[in-house]
């Protein structure tokens, strides 16, 4: 019988407020450019510390029962700006501005030269997550549309050759991150949503750039941005459907916190589908079982469960540690009671 109704993280999982200043962290927009300042453990021994609290996300990750875990992203200070920083190309000393999806203004890396990656990001990273577990493991970076939208652009001639030279980047650092060994790598794109437009005009061929050639599953999340950050949150998607042109084996989308209708899954058949099934707004309550198994039956009404791969909405980077561990070891205990009846 096919693996049938996995569980998996969107990424990121609740950093120790004895490794970061989640205060500060919870209180400002997701960096782009570094933000060192977050951090709480001296430079010398940062690497360490980060070390051991990856170690901490994982093994929650396997007492709460999910399938396909990630590092948790513990290393990073937002989902972005690990990997958009450390191209050439990006002047970091003299930040740009961009708007983010909240309308506000950001500091922002400035594209002042050619885009190259000059080392892998995120090899050692994922070395470290394959020795610590026998799970299957899963790796999360940027994608290259999202990315050109939180830069200042003072270099190519327009935001669709930036995004195609990020594409070549991301190109070769999953190839590498697959040679490290994970099992699957997820590109994270929630800029399709908050500026569908411009998506409609580029974001595919960039898209499809970062993962010609790749020969491992692929994954590409979409959302409307994290739900401590991002509270103006449409019901429904303005792109998605054109992801079924995506080169990724996998689109992962968030349904539980907006109720989206699901029945929007059927334009994307053919690809396998993560569907978040669990809610991460700051207010949401720890779903008893019941909900999460009525969410997921949703999801079969438009999705065959060869086909289906159940996660949380978003990364869980922004709640409390012990909600999110409550969180997973729901999704867990959904899955199974679903996949007993199937």
């Amino acid at each position: 019988m096919p693996d049938l109704l996995l569980t998996t993280v969107v990424g990121s999982y609740p950093q120790p407020d004895w490794l970061v200043d989640r205060a500060a962290l919870g209180s400002r927009l997701p960096p782009r450019v570094r933000a060192r300042e977050i951090w709480r453990v001296a430079p010398e021994l940062l690497e360490q510390a980060q070390d051991d609290a990856t170690i901490v996300a994982i093994r929650d990750m396997e007492r709460a029962g999910i399938d396909i875990i990630t590092d948790g992203e513990i290393r990073r200070e937002s989902y972005s700006n690990r990997f958009a920083t450390a191209l050439e190309g990006m002047d970091l000393d003299n930040p740009g501005t961009a708007l983010d999806r909240t309308g506000h203004a950001n500091p922002v890396p400035r594209v002042v030269g050619p885009i190259r990656r000059t080392r892998p990001v995120e090899v050692r990273d994922v070395q470290f997550l394959r020795r610590q577990t026998d799970r299957r493991i899963k790796a999360t970076l940027p994608g290259p549309f999202t990315m050109s939208q939180q830069a200042q652009n003072d270099h190519y001639k327009d935001e669709a050759d930036l995004a195609m030279a990020l594409a070549v980047a991301v190109n070769e650092e999953i190839k590498d991150l697959f040679a490290a060994g994970a099992d699957i790598v997820q590109i994270d794109e929630p800029y399709l949503q908050a500026r569908a437009e411009k998506a409609k005009l580029f974001a595919l061929p960039a898209i499809n750039r970062a993962l010609e050639g790749i020969a491992g599953p692929t994954a590409l999340h979409t959302c409307f941005g994290y739900a401590h950050i991002v509270h103006d949150r449409p019901n429904g998607y303005p792109f998605l459907a054109e992801l079924a042109g995506a080169a990724a084996a996998q689109i992962s989308m968030e349904s539980a916190q907006q109720k989206v209708d699901l029945s929007v899954l059927e334009s994307l058949r053919g690809k396998t589908l993560i569907v978040g099934v669990i809610d991460l707004a700051d207010d949401s309550p720890v779903e008893d079982v019941d909900t999460v198994v009525a969410r997921i039956r949703a999801a079969l009404k438009h999705v065959d469960p060869d086909k289906l791969v159940l996660a949380p909405d978003c990364g869980m980077k922004y709640l409390p540690r012990e909600k999110s561990f409550a969180k997973l070891s729901v999704l867990a205990q959904a899955a199974a009671r679903v996949r007993a009846e199937l």
